[in-house]
């Protein structure tokens, strides 16, 4: 018995927690090897791409504190006023500094010592980029001018498309994605096999063995830190998932087919344009046979009308606004997206202010719902601070995890040939001990998984050839060189290496 096999002896003053009892043939005796050899393979092969993600991850968890010092003086206003000017005074300010670009939307500060955000169309842009110019709202001071994505600055736009693609267009997206469809299956693995362990005391489960040495303390840190951060890691993987470009358009189709697609409201003019302005073309058709587009409004009751009539239906949090477009009046939604949120939405016309359409976060579908949320959450946004903090912790527990992962397959190396050697898998074979009823269904499940999260199907079909392959060489080998060790010695030894905590990330 080895020493790793008596520390793993419960005694008489510490009753042990029993690992999961088997229930014949298809028990955990029999799931388990399998899990080994996969967690093993997974957490090896895919840990450097965890261990990118959590690194760009947590840079862009930290960019939100760090925009406010980098931006500071575009940010913010030097002394807040008694009175804020008129938007429309805000907007003439940012023209004059910004003569080339069309004003398209005017997002207001979300406190009194914010600035105004002009955001514009200009020549020269990126697809997707915009200038935004930021003004004092008491003094009209343009405070400086800034290419941004969405609401992201320089910095923080930077980081997040480093942590979504490497800077590598659509071909470093597949990492991310990667990434995100191995992370959950490498956590719950992993879960189950530490749950699954014998232990001397119940405690350790939940917090690392202090009294273990070399690899067993690695397998404890490895183990308790992986058991705290697994329900955040399957939460970063599967918001993660939503936006990724083959797992997130299934994922799309299904939640559009479950009724659970966002909604948005519409802010066509139609016949409205034709009230507010000429209703000359109202009806008629072009010879092909396509309605008229509608024309553009000529009458326009102003931003500062359109944000008090918004505020008087309601829409009050972090107001952003979206200027009038040809056949479109202004778009004034909430996006506050701090616990409660504020998603409320209005449609006006720009004639007279008439509501045209309107949208309550209340009125999502459950799905929308925590889609909504679940974006924020990844983001970072839906309990401030608090929410930062909980990525970093999250990114930096994966670190470390994918770190010991790697030291004890290190440390489990033979000790004949330590400089060459590496530790070794469970053997293979696990898949053909299963009983039928519990092979077939999951390998139905695992099909089904693979087809809707297509980067992880094709993936572990990718392994599975390459442990063929290199099965069938080392078989090759072997007959070659003669029966120096049986199957069954090799598995004898790997497996009580693995009771006392083989598997790498």
């Amino acid at each position: 018995m080895s020493l790793d096999e008596v520390q793993d002896v419960p005694t008489q003053d510490a009753p042990a927690t029993p690992a999961p009892k088997s229930t014949g043939p298809g028990g955990w005796s029999a799931v388990r090897p399998l899990l080994l050899r996969m967690h093993f393979y997974a957490g090896l092969l895919i840990a450097p791409l965890l261990f990118l993600a959590a690194t760009t991850g947590l840079l862009y968890a930290g960019s939100w504190q760090a925009e406010k010092i980098v931006y500071s003086h575009e940010l913010t206003v030097d002394r807040v006023g008694d009175t804020a000017l008129p938007f429309a005074a805000q907007v003439d300010a940012a023209k004059a500094a910004a003569p080339d670009g069309e004003v398209v939307g005017v997002w207001p500060g979300p406190d009194a010592e914010a600035t105004t955000r002009i955001v514009m169309e200009a020549p020269g842009l990126a697809e997707g980029e915009t200038r935004t110019v930021f003004v004092d709202p008491y003094t009209a001071e343009v405070r400086g001018q800034l290419t941004t994505a969405g609401d992201a600055l320089p910095l923080r736009a930077w980081l997040s498309t480093f942590h979504s693609n490497l800077h590598l267009g659509d071909f470093g997206r597949n990492y991310s994605e990667l990434a995100a469809s191995w992370m959950w299956v490498v956590a719950l693995g992993g879960l189950a096999l530490w749950i699954g362990r014998r232990r001397k005391r119940r405690a350790q489960l939940f917090l690392p063995d202090r009294a273990a040495t070399g690899r067993r303390r690695t397998l404890s840190w490895h183990g308790t830190v992986g058991l705290w951060a697994v329900v955040g890691l399957v939460v970063l993987s599967a918001t993660g998932l939503t936006w990724s470009k083959y797992a997130g358009e299934n994922i799309g189709r299904l939640q559009d087919g479950l009724g659970g697609a966002t909604p948005s409201v519409s802010a066509q003019l139609g016949g409205a344009a034709g009230a507010a302005g000429s209703d000359e073309h109202a009806g008629h058709t072009m010879p092909e046979g396509t309605p008229m587009p509608a024309p553009a409004p000529t009458a326009d009751i102003g931003i500062d009308a359109a944000v008090a009539a918004a505020r008087a239906a309601g829409v009050t949090e972090e107001i952003r606004v979206t200027l009038p477009a040809e056949g479109k009046g202004y778009v004034i939604k909430e996006q506050d997206k701090t616990v409660p949120v504020h998603f409320d939405v209005v449609a006006l016309d720009p004639a007279d202010g008439r509501v045209l359409d309107e949208l309550r976060f209340s009125d999502y579908p459950l799905l929308a719902k925590l889609t909504r949320f679940g974006i924020d959450v990844h983001m970072g946004k839906t309990f401030g601070i608090v929410n930062e903090i909980a990525l970093a912790a999250l990114a930096l527990a994966v670190m470390f995890l994918v770190f010991w992962g790697y030291r004890m397959w290190w440390l489990r190396r033979p000790t004949k040939d330590r400089r060459l050697s590496v530790g070794r898998a469970q053997p293979r074979g696990a898949w053909r001990r299963l009983p039928v009823t519990v092979l077939l269904p999951l390998a139905a499940v695992t099909a089904l998984v693979g087809w809707f999260v297509p980067l992880l199907g094709i993936s572990l079909v990718a392994f599975l050839a390459v442990d063929v392959l290199l099965g069938f060489v080392a078989g090759r080998r072997a007959a070659s060189d003669g029966p120096a060790e049986t199957e069954t010695e090799t598995e004898t030894e790997t497996e009580a290496e693995v009771e006392s905590g083989a598997g790498a990330a």
